[in-house]
C-alpha cells in the first residue's frame, strides 16, 4: 500500500463502502430470519407512534429505551408498509416485515464505515482510514448488529462522527488563532465577560464545532453505553487546551468548544428533562444485572475483564443472536494486527515519542504523535466500563458494541505497520499481490461466516424467534371473523399485562393496540385465562 494519490484514496473508499452496503443489504429481507421480541418491541412502539402521531424520546416499555431509533423505524415503516394508521387498525392489508425495522441499522453501519475512514485519517492517515475501514466493513461482528433492529447500533456511528467533527473544530479553531494573533486587545475584550474569545460571530469555520455537537447531542439517544463518553470529549479538549499556551489559540478551543457543547445540550435536553421527570428510568436494568449486587463483585469484576479482553482472539460472545457462538469478535489475522496496534501504541506511549510518525509515514495534525493513541486506548477502557461491570453474559458482544471503533482502528494501524516492515524485505510486485489477496480472504471470510455458517446454522431461527414469526403469519392467513387466541406461556418482562415473547406475533399480526386485536379479533391470554376461551374460537401457543 503505497503512499496514495487523492483520486486512488477516493476510489479504495467507494470501493470499500461499497462492499459494506452489499454485506450489509445483501438478503436483509430473509437474513436475519426471524423478528426478535425486543425489535418487535421497538416496531410495535414505531407503529403505535405513527397511530397516534406520539413520538417519544423515551419508550419506558421492555426496560426503557431511548426514542430516536424507534422513530426513525416509524418512518420506515411509513415509507416501506404503513399507508395510514387506519391501514393497521383495520389489519386487513397489514403483515409487519422485519426487514423494515432492521433498514436503518444497515445504513448506520454503512456509514459508520465511513466515519472510521475519516476518523483514522484525522488521527493517523489515509492509509490507516482505508484500512480501518475495510476491515470494520468485512467485520462478522458490525455486520450483525447493522443487520438487526437494535438501537445500539447507532452509538458508534455518532461517537465516531462526533469525536472526528470535533477534532476538525478544533484544528480549525488552532489555525485560525494563528492567523489572527495580531487581533487588538480591545477587540480581544469586546464582549466584557466573555474575555475567552466568544466573539459570537458565526462564521463558516464554527460549523464543524455545531455539527460535532448535534450528531453527540443525538449519541445520547441511542444506548446507555454511551452515557460513558464525556470522559472522552473532555479529554480531547483539556488535551488541546494544556498543549496550547498561547492566549488566542485557547480563545479559540474555548470558542469551538462552547458551540460544541451547547448544541450538545441543546439537542440531548429532551431526554435529560424526561429522566429529571422520571428518575427510575435512567437506569434501566443496569441495576439489576450490576456486578456489584453480586456475592464476591471483586472478583466478578476481574473476571468479566478477562473475559472481554479474551473475547477478541480466544472466546467471543455465546449468544447465537449475537455471535457465532463462542466464536472470536476478529478474525484471527485481523485479531493479531489488533494486539500488534495494542504493542505500538504502548510503545509509542512510552518508549518512542517519535515512532507514531513512522508508522503512520504522515504527520498528524497535533504536534503531540501520542494524541490518537491516547484517544483510542482511552475510548476502548471507557467502552469497556459498561460491559464489565454487568453480570450478565460475558463476554457480550451487544454490550460492547461502543469498543468497536476503537479495536478496528488499532487493527489498522497494525496492518498498516506490519506492510511497511514487510516492504524492506518482499519485493514491490509481491507485496501489493499479497495484500490484495489478504484483503479478498477478509472480504470471503466476511461474507462466509455471516451468509453461509452463521445464518445457515439451526440455532440461528431460534436465537430470532422464527417460529412466533410464523404463528404470526398463521394467525394473518385465518378468516378475519375467526376468534384467535393466543396463550402466551412463555415468561418475560411484562407489556401491557402480557410477556414480552408476544410482542413478535404481534407486529406481525398488527395487534400492538387493541383497536388492532378487535379489528383482526386476534386477543393475548395468560394461562390462567385459557378456561375463558369460547366455544368456536381458535387456540394458538406461545411457548
Amino acid at each position: 500500500m503505497l503512499r496514495m494519490t487523492t483520486r486512488k484514496t477516493f476510489l479504495f473508499l467507494i470501493s470499500i463502502l461499497i462492499i459494506a452496503s452489499f454485506l450489509r443489504l445483501y438478503h436483509i429481507t430473509t437474513v436475519p430470519p426471524g423478528l426478535y421480541p425486543d425489535e418487535a418491541m421497538n416496531g410495535n412502539n414505531a407503529l403505535q407512534a405513527i397511530q397516534t402521531g406520539e413520538y417519544k424520546v423515551f419508550y419506558p416499555e421492555n426496560n426503557g429505551r431511548e426514542g430516536l431509533f424507534i422513530n426513525i423505524q416509524a418512518l420506515f415503516l411509513k415509507f416501506f408498509g404503513v399507508n395510514s394508521p387506519s391501514q393497521i387498525s383495520s389489519g386487513e392489508t397489514w403483515e409487519g416485515k422485519p426487514w423494515i425495522l432492521r433498514l436503518p441499522s444497515a445504513i448506520f453501519g454503512i456509514l459508520t464505515v465511513l466515519g472510521i475512514y475519516f476518523l483514522a485519517k484525522e488521527l493517523f492517515s489515509a492509509r490507516v482510514g482505508l484500512l480501518s475501514a475495510f476491515f470494520l466493513a468485512t467485520n462478522f461482528w458490525h455486520i450483525n448488529f447493522s443487520r438487526i433492529g437494535f438501537r445500539a447500533i447507532m452509538a458508534p456511528f455518532f461517537l465516531v462522527w462526533a469525536v472526528f467533527l470535533l477534532l476538525k473544530a478544533v484544528k480549525i479553531s488552532n489555525d485560525k488563532a494563528q492567523m489572527t494573533k495580531q487581533v487588538q486587545s480591545s477587540n480581544d475584550k469586546k464582549f466584557g465577560f466573555l474575555d475567552f474569545g466568544f466573539d459570537l460571530k458565526f462564521g463558516f469555520w464554527i460549523w464543524p464545532a455545531v455539527l460535532g455537537g448535534i450528531v453527540y447531542g443525538l449519541g445520547f439517544y441511542s444506548y446507555i453505553a454511551y452515557r460513558v463518553t464525556p470522559v472522552l470529549i473532555l479529554f480531547i479538549v483539556f488535551f488541546y487546551w494544556l498543549k496550547n499556551k498561547d492566549l488566542a489559540i485557547r480563545k479559540k478551543i474555548l470558542h469551538s468548544t462552547f458551540y460544541f457543547l451547547l448544541f450538545t445540550f441543546i439537542v440531548a435536553l429532551p431526554l435529560g428533562i424526561y429522566f429529571l421527570q422520571n428518575p427510575a428510568d435512567f437506569m434501566g436494568r443496569t441495576t439489576q444485572v450490576s456486578v456489584f449486587s453480586s456475592v464476591s463483585p471483586l472478583k466478578d469484576l476481574a473476571m468479566n475483564t478477562v473475559k472481554t479482553l479474551g473475547m477478541f482472539n480466544f472466546a467471543g460472545d455465546g449468544n447465537w443472536r449475537h455471535n457465532y457462538a463462542g466464536s472470536p469478535e476478529l478474525f484471527w489475522p485481523v485479531g493479531i494486527l489488533f494486539v500488534l496496534g495494542v504493542v505500538i501504541g504502548i510503545y509509542c506511549l512510552f518508549k518512542n515519542p517519535n515512532a507514531k510518525a513512522q508508522i503512520t509515514n504522515q504527520a498528524q495534525s497535533s504536534n503531540d504523535k501520542k494524541f490518537g493513541f491516547w484517544i483510542l486506548f482511552l475510548w476502548f477502557f471507557l467502552a469497556m466500563l459498561p460491559v464489565v461491570i454487568s453480570n450478565e453474559g460475558i463476554p457480550h458482544a451487544l454490550r460492547s458494541i461502543l469498543m468497536i471503533p476503537p479495536v478496528i482502528i488499532l487493527a489498522g494501524i497494525g496492518g498498516i505497520w506490519l506492510y511497511d516492515f514487510l516492504k524492506k524485505y518482499i519485493t514491490s510486485f509481491w507485496l501489493p499481490l499479497a495484500s490484495a489477496a489478504f484483503l479478498a480472504i477478509l472480504f470471503f471470510q466476511g461474507y462466509y461466516s455471516y451468509f453461509v455458517a452463521w445464518a445457515n446454522n439451526p440455532n440461528v431461527p431460534g436465537a430470532f424467534a422464527a417460529d412466533y414469526v410464523a404463528l404470526g403469519r398463521k394467525l394473518n392467513s385465518l378468516p378475519i371473523d375467526l376468534p384467535k387466541f393466543v396463550v402466551v406461556q412463555a415468561g418475560g418482562t411484562l407489556v401491557n399485562g402480557i410477556p414480552m415473547p408476544a410482542q413478535t406475533v404481534m407486529f406481525i399480526t398488527g395487534t400492538f393496540l387493541p383497536e388492532g386485536q378487535k379489528a383482526k379479533n386476534i386477543y393475548y391470554i395468560l394461562p390462567a385465562e385459557e378456561k375463558n376461551i369460547p366455544a368456536g374460537a381458535e387456540t394458538f401457543y406461545i411457548r
